[in-house]
């Protein structure tokens, strides 16, 4: 069997932690639409397990050498799926401007495009600081922003701000990865054509 066959179907701890990530959408939008506080509570720690799950599938498959084809793909994936269906609910219930989630939805949508075509250049963007910290306060602003508004503590409030932050954060890292990928496309344009002149030199010889 094709080697790429066997690392897509085999499935190991991250895996199953990124799989366990997706089952848990529903479950965090069953809770969501309950429209009570003790619901919406364990809407947001099922919402806080999930994404913690994100930081533990990356570290163990890079520290244990066990990415795979899956992984790669169901990963990123995941965390959008999560994210989106998350700022979709909360706009709908009015915890969220629309106009915010727009914005994500639009930035998200972007920057997957530009990924995707930077690999069909043969060009890897990495993922900038600014990129993580995004998703850091992204997670934890939805997380206080699922929590009832009728708590002691202000956290909706605070997911707010956060909000807001990792806002600033997403178009901040969205400029850097646009920069960066004209950057990586321009230097490997320069890289072919002084190849190209190379060989014409050579064959001219």
């Amino acid at each position: 069997m094709d080697t790429a066959c066997v690392k897509l179907e085999k499935m190991n701890l991250p895996n199953l932690l990124t799989t366990l990530r997706v089952l848990m959408i529903p479950v965090v939008i069953f809770c969501m639409q309950k429209g009570q506080d003790s619901w919406d509570w364990a809407a947001a720690w099922i919402f806080g397990a999930a994404s913690i799950t994100d930081y533990f599938d990356g570290y163990l498959a890079r520290k244990y050498k066990l990415e795979t084809i899956y992984g790669k793909l169901l990963d990123p994936l995941a965390d959008k799926f999560l994210v989106v269906c998350s700022c979709v609910l909360l706009q709908s219930l009015g915890r969220m401007n629309p106009y915010i989630v727009m914005i994500l939805l639009c930035r998200e949508l972007g920057i997957t495009g530009l990924r995707a075509v930077a690999s069909a250049e043969g060009i890897v963007i990495a993922a900038s600081s600014g990129g993580k910290w995004k998703t850091t306060t992204q997670m934890v602003a939805i997380a206080f922003l699922i929590t009832p508004a009728s708590g002691k503590l202000p956290l909706n409030q605070i997911g707010l701000a956060l909000l807001y932050l990792s806002l600033g954060l997403s178009l901040l890292s969205a400029l850097q990865y646009v920069i960066e990928f004209f950057r990586s496309l321009a230097e490997k344009t320069r890289a072919r054509l002084a190849a190209v002149a190379k060989k014409k030199a050579r064959q001219a010889k």
